[in-house]
């Protein structure tokens, strides 16, 4: 009766890896429980999500081929784009949340046009607007931006609107640091770059009041929800974020966050499942409304007493 802070399925975001083919499983083996899935296997683990009380997916898209532009990001074939249409079709409830970066789907494995070997911010934000439009005409219920570049969400939304999407909501990465929790994540998406790093578009870990102004300009440009990732190391930003906006507020439970739980419980070193709610609870305290994570059905089974 006097708890102070309550952990739903309804609080969970559950993310998905959609590759090539049918009916295929791929493992991802730094991520225990976690598989690049077919359209069809992936509509399958959707079904199962909202069985559970899950109310939104999200989906990263591991492309065929790859090219500098990352052309298959906007493919109306796309494995993303067909992903959305099944799953509209078989669980017309479930929110679906489409990635919107490039990284999955260029060849050099960065999250934008790469210019004079550095990342072209400007010339990036029209293949985004593109993808994003791509995968609202396929059905996708909110876009979520997560390349870092200034001013995406405000190209996002114009282009939108302009094709008559105008209830498709965006989830803007908005404070979005370059960490090492990112590492096999990056293993299941084929996305580590090729070259250099991420640094000179994602944020320093040591800054705080940068993430504030991050977010203050997707807010001004349009997001309807703004996400901090990742999560756990970075609790006081979350906080920071919903004390001052007071904003629909998402974190992401990362991946390196994830398997060092499921590495440590397999160990015998933690308890497994101890840790992840407690993790989780901790990320509802500091105050996000919604949390991306590779838990989710997990910690569903564990609220529903499963």
């Amino acid at each position: 009766m006097v708890r102070e802070t309550s952990l739903s399925p309804k609080n969970l975001i559950y993310p998905l890896f959609i590759g090539p083919g049918k009916d295929k499983v791929q493992p991802v083996s730094s991520m225990p429980g976690v598989a690049q899935l077919s359209v069809d296997r992936a509509a399958r683990e959707c079904e199962e999500a909202s069985a559970l009380g899950i109310p939104a997916v999200i989906l990263f898209g591991i492309p065929e081929r790859k090219d500098g532009a990352g052309s298959e990001a906007y493919a109306d074939d796309g494995v993303v784009q067909q992903a959305i249409r099944l799953m509209k079709e078989k669980t017309p409830e479930m929110l679906v949340i489409t990635d919107v970066c490039l990284c999955e789907y260029t060849d050099h494995g960065h999250c934008g046009v790469i210019r004079n070997g550095d990342v072209d911010n400007d010339s990036t934000l029209e293949l985004l607007a593109k993808e994003a439009l791509s995968h609202a005409r396929a059905g996708a219920d909110i876009v979520g931006p997560s390349d870092m570049m200034d001013g995406r969400v405000g190209a996002i939304r114009k282009s939108l609107d302009e094709n008559g999407f105008t209830h498709t909501a965006i989830m803007a990465y908005a404070a979005k640091y370059a960490s090492g929790f990112y590492g096999p994540f990056r293993e299941a998406a084929e996305s580590t770059p090729q070259f250099g790093d991420r640094r000179s578009y994602q944020m320093d870990p040591a800054n705080t009041d940068e993430a504030l102004r991050e977010v203050e300009m997707d807010i001004r440009e349009g997001a309807d929800i703004v996400m901090v990732k990742p999560a756990m190391a970075y609790l006081d930003v979350v906080y920071r974020v919903k004390q001052k906006f007071g904003y629909p507020v998402a974190a992401y439970n990362v991946s390196g966050e994830y398997s060092m739980i499921k590495a440590a419980g397999a160990n015998g070193w933690i308890d497994e499942q101890r840790i992840m709610m407690e993790v989780l609870l901790s990320i509802r305290r500091a105050g996000a409304d919604m949390i991306l994570t590779y838990f989710a059905k997990d910690a569903a089974r564990l609220l529903h007493g499963k």
